[in-house]
Parts: C-alpha cells; sequence; structure tokens
C-alpha cells in the first residue's frame, strides 16, 4: 500500500510539471508569397527555423478574405462551408453549408475542440470587424475586436489570455488585416505593403519574446497562415500572385524541413492539422481537407 501511495505521488508531482499543449495561429490577411520574399521577417524566420515554411500553399476560390479564413478554421471549402463573399452573413446567404450545428453555423474548428476537450480555452482576437461572422461565439472564451487596423491591443490581450491559462490546452487565434489594407490603399509589393509585413515581424518578435520569458514558448505549437495574395491593388482572381501564400509551423511534433515544397497545401487544411496536433481523430463529416503527413515526426 506504502509502495501505491509513493508512486502516485511522485505521478502527480510529474505531472504538474508537464506543461499545457497550446497553439498560437498567427494570421496576416493579405500576405502573398511574392511579399513574404520581397520583405524583412527576421523573427518570423527564427521562430519557424525549427519548423518549415512554405511559399507554395493555396487558397480557395474566390481568392478573398471570408471565404479562406473560414476554410482555414473549419477545413472546408466554400463548397462545403457556403461562405463565397465577404458580404455572409448568418441571416442573408444563397449557398447553405454542408453541415451546421444547432445555432446554423457550419462547424468550426473551435467546436470540434470544445466538444472533445471541454477543458480547452480558446480565444478569437481580431480586427476586420466581418471576419467573426461566420464562427459560433459561444465556442470562444475571450472575442476580442480591435479598430483602425491596429493590433498591439490585441496581442497583448493575447499574451494575458495565454499566461492565464497555462494549465489547459489553449487555441489562440490572433489576427490582424493591416497588411491587406495596405495593399488595397496602395498596392501589393508597395513600400506602404512591404512596411507593414516587416512592422507587424517586430510584434511578433516581441511577442515571442514575453512568452519565452514566462516559460510559455516551449510547448506551444505556432503556425503563420494568410488568406491569399493580391496583384495591383485588389484580388480576387486566379493570378499566382493572388493564388500563392506563405503556410508555417513549427513545435514538437513538427519536422524541421525549413523552407520546403515537398507537399501540396491549402487552406482548408488548417483545422485538420489543429485536430492532428490535439490528438483528435474524429472530425466532422463536412470537413474536406487533410493533414498533411509529410510535416508531422
Amino acid at each position: 500500500m506504502k509502495c501505491k501511495l509513493t508512486l502516485l505521488f511522485l505521478f502527480v508531482l510529474l505531472s504538474s510539471n508537464i506543461h499545457a499543449q497550446r497553439i498560437v495561429i498567427i494570421g496576416l490577411d493579405g500576405l502573398s508569397s511574392e511579399g513574404f520574399r520581397g520583405s524583412k521577417h527576421p523573427n518570423i524566420d527564427t521562430l519557424f527555423e525549427k519548423g518549415l515554411i512554405t511559399l507554395s500553399s493555396r487558397p480557395v476560390l474566390p481568392s478573398v478574405t471570408l471565404p479562406n479564413w473560414t476554410s482555414h478554421l473549419t477545413g472546408q471549402g466554400p463548397e462545403e462551408h457556403g461562405i463565397t463573399a465577404n458580404n455572409w452573413t448568418l441571416a442573408n446567404h444563397p449557398l447553405q453549408a454542408i453541415e451546421t450545428d444547432s445555432d446554423g453555423y457550419t462547424p468550426s474548428i473551435f467546436k470540434l475542440l470544445k466538444d472533445k476537450k471541454p477543458q480547452i480555452k480558446t480565444a478569437f482576437y481580431y480586427n476586420w470587424a466581418e471576419l467573426i461572422n461566420p464562427i459560433n461565439k459561444k465556442y470562444l472564451n475571450e472575442v476580442s475586436f480591435e479598430e483602425n487596423d491596429k493590433y498591439q491591443s490585441n496581442y497583448a490581450k493575447a499574451l494575458k489570455f495565454i499566461g492565464e491559462n497555462r494549465n489547459n490546452p489553449t487555441l489562440v487565434f490572433l489576427y490582424s488585416v493591416h497588411v491587406d489594407h495596405a495593399g488595397h490603399s496602395y498596392g501589393w509589393m508597395s513600400p506602404q505593403y512591404i512596411s507593414a509585413i516587416e512592422d507587424v515581424d517586430v510584434a511578433i518578435g516581441n511577442l515571442i519574446k514575453k512568452l519565452k520569458a514566462q516559460d510559455l514558448y516551449d510547448d506551444t505549437h505556432f503556425i503563420l497562415l494568410s488568406d491569399h495574395g493580391g496583384i495591383n491593388k485588389g484580388h480576387g482572381g486566379v493570378t499566382m500572385n493572388e493564388m500563392q501564400v506563405p503556410f508555417a509551423i513549427t513545435g514538437k511534433a513538427i519536422r524541421n524541413l525549413g523552407y520546403t515544397t515537398s507537399f501540396f497545401n491549402s487552406n482548408r487544411n488548417t483545422s485538420w492539422i489543429i485536430a492532428k496536433i490535439f490528438g483528435i481523430k474524429k472530425l466532422p463529416k463536412s470537413w474536406t481537407g487533410i493533414a498533411p503527413l509529410e510535416i508531422f515526426k
């Protein structure tokens, strides 16, 4: 009996030193592969140096914002989730989703995680108002909208949320639209567009530095996502400028592949990858992406 109690005590002691698994998604709207190649981003490079970066990831069609971020967060294409334009609302849309929850929303990664891991904490930070429309907020522990293309306060809120929930599995979606808006205002590959990328690289570096200082870095997976590229001052077409975006990921479950073209990736794969990292195997029937096996250890 004494031996069993000793083993139990050791198990509890060791378990208390294991950090909870977490994933932080850094979403940069309008970041094209062309823009990634043409800008300096030392903090992003350092963050993913032990993981992988591909510049051949494909958006879904059409190459516009809401369909693509919905695909990232639901494992589906527009033909399944029904979001085909930026003006989609729950009350007014022509194409019905293949599968919906009890409130009429297509099932997101946030719903899947809450259903399968009730202890998980989820957060959604954004600065483009329409982005939240396809996501059922009841599966989010924290939602924060920042106005006027600002994102610094949301980065600070995300850091605080991660720290407060360090003992829970956590998924944080940390998004900014300012790169996209620089493209629309000044042109993709304009000096202002490049500056927008390089400015947020500094913010990402500061976030990583603070996560490390709070011992919140080592057991975190990081994913860098974009929705589409652009050409001139717009997007929505099928040029390679619009249809190639960076995808990067790093963490304990991910192989160290560096810059790679060794696997096909689509924006509809993101939720599948997240589910696999969290150990979830049974996914919604409407999800049509994949979790590329080449990226996992």
